[in-house]
């Protein structure tokens, strides 16, 4: 469908998410289910192929929108987070890519055909210090062999395609520790018969992460995405659009409690009265309001940065940081409100309660972040 404005998205997938109402949710969380339908609902109308430019059968549209569309899902009380990774992901192979790589797999992705949902960054001993990773990829006459293991990694069991992150000289080989890593683009399945093996983790929310194994993977010499050992800079443009993209998702987690709330402070009669008329009860959910309201023009701003291809990683952390922190209290606020009943699954407010908690911890946590302000924008001593 051609998208003509933000709020036509806003409208459009609304109207996708009341096909999926709460109870698709709870059932699919409940069996720790992955929700196929909708992301195929959300694909063939063309919300997750915003960022991709028309030439390559996308809707060429900007950030902006795409945070429209994952705020809207969030809004309506399900999970951006089954759906997001398909937009941020494949920015690195859009800017970073050769043209093979882009006629082969952009028009795909945006069809439907192939999903790019999965970022292997992440390693069980190198955590948010991402220049420290084991993995390493070896050169081979038929391309590259590549040893090691990747730690809650989403989405991989219901993906064809996944961006790699590995080291491609030894660290003590380079003068920058983000220097030799290089970003590889992975057919799933041929890696599944190559050296891959995928193991599920159990978790607190129904977010598909596995561990990943690779021993002796070989994977072609067109696997490589931009310059060899120059990685790490085809993901940081990923890493931006990835936490603005999830800080609007806060903002729409942060907008359904704030809803919930008041509705059910509204409703529920204790000692006579509504208990939404006592300040105890309102002022915490008015307070709420105003944080998400502030964070979410911090996200239209780092958003708008984006856009307009200016640097945009101090708005892109502090965006994420202030979203995710205004939800995370927001989902609190909504738990008291409603007392014991927060903890019943029929309400669905501790469901999203805790897919909303897994954004103080990922994709950066907020420590990590207040350090690159002091660092970065404030000035201060590096603190690691």
């Amino acid at each position: 469908m051609k998208l003509n404005s933000t709020k036509q998205i806003r409208e459009s997938v609304a109207l996708i998410c009341k096909k999926y109402g709460d109870t698709y949710w709870r059932a699919l969380d409940k069996e720790k289910k992955y929700p196929s339908e909708f992301v195929k609902e959300m694909t063939d109308s063309g919300f997750l192929n915003v960022l991709i430019p028309e030439e390559f059968g996308g809707s060429g549209l900007g950030l902006i929108d795409a945070c429209a569309v994952l705020e809207e899902i969030s809004l309506n009380g399900a999970h951006a987070g089954a759906c997001h990774a398909q937009m941020y992901v494949m920015g690195s192979v859009l800017r970073h890519g050769t043209k093979e790589q882009k006629a082969k797999f952009l028009p795909k992705i945006s069809a439907g055909k192939l999903r790019l949902q999965s970022f292997a960054v992440t390693e069980p001993n190198s955590g948010t210090d991402t220049t420290n990773i084991k993995t390493f990829a070896e050169k081979i006459n038929s391309g590259w062999k590549v040893n090691g293991q990747k730690v809650w990694i989403s989405r991989v069991e219901y993906s064809d395609l996944m961006l790699l992150l590995a080291r491609t000289l030894p660290i003590e080989k380079v003068k920058k520790k983000t220097d030799g890593i290089s970003a590889f683009l992975i057919n799933i399945h041929d890696a599944k018969n190559r050296g891959l093996t995928v193991s599920p983790i159990e978790s607190m929310i129904n977010h598909h992460s596995c561990q990943l194994f690779f021993d002796d993977m070989v994977i072609p010499k067109e696997s490589l995405v931009g310059k060899e050992h120059d990685g790490f800079k085809v993901i940081m443009d990923g890493m931006n659009a990835e936490r603005i993209l999830i800080a609007s998702e806060c903002i729409g987690d942060g907008r359904y409690f704030i809803k919930k709330a008041t509705d059910y402070a509204n409703s529920r009669q204790v000692f006579g009265r509504s208990i939404g008329q006592n300040q105890g009860v309102q002022f915490p959910i008015a307070e709420c309001h105003a944080k998400i309201e502030s964070a979410a023009l911090m996200v239209e701003k780092a958003a708008s940065l984006f856009d307009a291809n200016e640097k945009c990683g101090p708005e892109a952390n502090i965006a994420k940081m202030l979203a995710a922190d205004a939800s995370w209290k927001a989902g609190t606020v909504a738990m008291e409100t409603f007392g014991g009943f927060g903890f019943s699954k029929e309400f669905d407010i501790e469901r999203k309660f805790r897919e909303t908690r897994l954004y103080q911890t990922a994709p950066v946590s907020r420590n990590l972040i207040l350090s690159y302000i002091a660092e970065h924008v404030l000035k201060l001593p590096r603190s690691y």
